[in-house]
């Protein structure tokens, strides 16, 4: 028996995903990556400090009754911005977690937040969360969070979070030497 047809607009919607690269990469160095800017990206300061930055769209989940960003999902997505930061800097959470030989499995876990509803953000909007380190002390990290409507300069959302390396079994790890230069300069 043969397969029915599809309705014209999945027909459409099929042959323009099967067109060749439909989806490839702009840049050709990034060929093993088919979705590159899938965790955001960084940004280096005239210090060389690190900036991040992470794309967000607003969906129906994401609000509540009226079209409003509902509270929590602005701190999911600083989660989102803060997992996808270290990421990118080669500190992502698998690697710590899964270590092998001497060091002790790992995770950064989130000790305090402070956060500031400035402005609500709406279904549709496109937001973006930037995330930066306002300080580091022997286990710890201070990230600063903003949260935008892509491409304006309003604050619509602002947290300030500390977090801590922890081993496996619940014990402050310091950070390693290869950690604290990535969060400092990007290296």
């Amino acid at each position: 028996m043969s397969e029915p047809a599809k309705p014209a607009s999945e027909a459409d919607a099929s042959d323009a995903c099967d067109a060749p690269d439909a989806f490839a990469p702009s840049d050709a160095s990034q060929t093993s990556n088919p979705w590159p800017d899938l965790a955001g990206r960084l940004e280096y300061g005239a210090d060389g400090q690190p900036l991040h930055r992470l794309p967000v769209r607003v969906y129906f989940e994401d609000t509540d009754f009226s079209g409003v960003v509902y509270h929590a999902s602005y701190v999911r997505w600083c989660e989102r911005g803060r997992s996808d930061f270290l990421r990118l800097l080669g500190n992502d959470h698998a690697a710590l977690f899964n270590r092998e030989g001497e060091q002790e499995a790992a995770a950064f876990m989130v000790r305090r937040m402070a956060l500031e509803f400035v402005r609500p953000a709406r279904i549709d909007d496109v937001l973006e969360v930037e995330t930066t380190v306002s300080a580091l002390t022997a286990a710890t990290l201070r990230l600063e969070q903003v949260i935008r409507r892509l491409n304006q300069s309003q604050t619509l959302f602002s947290a300030s979070v500390l977090v801590v390396l922890v081993s496996a079994s619940g014990r402050p790890l310091r950070l390693s030497a290869a950690i604290r230069g990535a969060l400092q300069t990007g290296t």
